[in-house]
């Protein structure tokens, strides 16, 4: 299938966006498909070849002859650095331009340093990790990070105190462009999450939306092929949502009644640990989960219906392909999940669920390193880019 708005006068950048689908092609291959001229095809092809976008691959023929050579976009020509960083730790990953992860790396953070000494560390260990990977001459294409917290988009700035106050306005970006190169590419944990979802597992889906349930709740949107971040960044807010009959519950925020302070992993470990289990966070809790304690797993159920309350809202709103759900929350049973299939099924429309399909994640947090690379992949991959990037006789 040929690429969105494709002409038979595309450059050469619309090649790659039609090689990207992994499958290698010939000359006489692209020139039936694309309906360019042979000679516009060959021009356009020698110029990524020379520019090294794509790579060769010899051909045979049964007869023992030499088939002619195919053409196929080379995802190693440069690397992605991805971090993902939370309030006490960083996950750092190495991918190649398909969206692959090479290596990564976790690492503990101090949770009162500011911007400046975090992504010192995250520029160092970020050169060992793509040293080890790929090896120390290898071309780093760009750097894809994601933040708890909204974002502005235009600028890479974090919009709230993420990790502390001091990343309030910090120009993420722009520090990381002074170390690593131009192209770095900065959004919230939530947005990156959803994007690397619909890459690994869902990449024909065009809605679909993804939650995540541990010591605080997130959603990414995915709209009509779109990643939906709204107005500045804020959109996904799903923690926040009121939980009908919770006005006494107070909410980290100010606010009372929140889902996060409902059915986030806190809540959950505060409401086990009055009744005496030595929990204090959505890990211990799912721990819990795993040897199959009862009132652990009654729990879980109830806080996925408070969940399911807020995304039946969600699915009357956006009407979702496929919603997924995870985080620490999503015990191995599926106990959470089943709250949330449960008031979700019940009380949306017929209409909005005939195929509506609510999922766990299959992909943890690796979904997350592939979205931050996605987005400096996308692009840079632009047809528009590509074109730019090379040289014409």
């Amino acid at each position: 299938m040929l690429p969105p708005g494709w002409s038979s006068g595309a450059g050469a950048g619309a090649v790659v966006a039609l090689l990207r689908d992994g499958r290698p092609r010939t000359r006489s291959e692209l020139v039936a498909l694309t309906g360019m001229s042979r000679s516009v095809v060959a021009r356009r092809v020698d110029a990524l070849l020379q520019a090294g976008w794509v790579t060769a691959t010899g051909g045979s023929r049964s007869d023992g002859g030499r088939g002619p050579s195919r053409i196929a976009f080379d995802a190693s020509t440069g690397a992605v650095l991805s971090v993902l960083l939370d309030t006490t730790s960083a996950r750092l990953g190495v991918t190649d331009l398909s969206g692959r992860v090479l290596a990564e790396r976790v690492v503990d953070l101090e949770g009162r340093d500011g911007p400046e000494e975090v992504l010192a560390r995250v520029v160092a260990l970020g050169r060992a990790l793509l040293a080890r990977s790929v090896g120390a001459g290898a071309r780093l294409a760009g750097v894809g990070l994601g933040v708890p917290g909204p974002v502005e988009r235009t600028t890479g700035r974090p919009l709230g105190p993420c990790p502390t106050p001091e990343w309030e306005g910090f120009d993420v970006a722009g520090r990381l462009r002074q170390d690593l190169g131009p192209v770095v590419a900065v959004d919230s944990a939530m947005n990156v999450a959803v994007l690397g979802e619909r890459f690994t597992g869902f990449r024909g889906v065009e809605n679909l939306v993804l939650v995540r349930v541990g010591d605080h709740i997130g959603c990414g949107i995915i709209s009509g092929g779109v990643l939906w971040r709204g107005a500045r960044g804020g959109a996904g807010d799903l923690g926040h949502v009121r939980v009908n009959g919770s006005d006494r519950v107070l909410c980290g925020c100010g606010s009372v009644g929140c889902l996060e302070a409902v059915a986030g992993g806190e809540a959950v470990a505060a409401r086990l640990a009055a009744r005496g289990h030595d929990v204090r966070t959505s890990r211990d809790v799912a721990a819990l989960a795993r040897e199959g304690d009862p009132d652990v797993l009654t729990e879980l159920r109830v806080a996925g219906r408070h969940l399911g309350e807020a995304l039946a809202d969600v699915v009357g709103l956006l009407n979702p392909a496929v919603i997924v759900v995870g985080g620490a929350l999503v015990d191995p049973a599926l106990h959470l999940l089943a709250g949330v299939r449960e008031v979700v099924y019940g009380r949306s429309s017929s209409l909005a669920t005939r195929h509506l399909r609510i999922v766990p994640t299959g992909h943890s947090e690796g979904a997350g390193l592939v979205g931050a690379a996605v987005m400096v992949i996308e692009q840079l991959l632009d047809p528009g880019e590509v074109d730019r990037s090379l040289t014409w006789d």
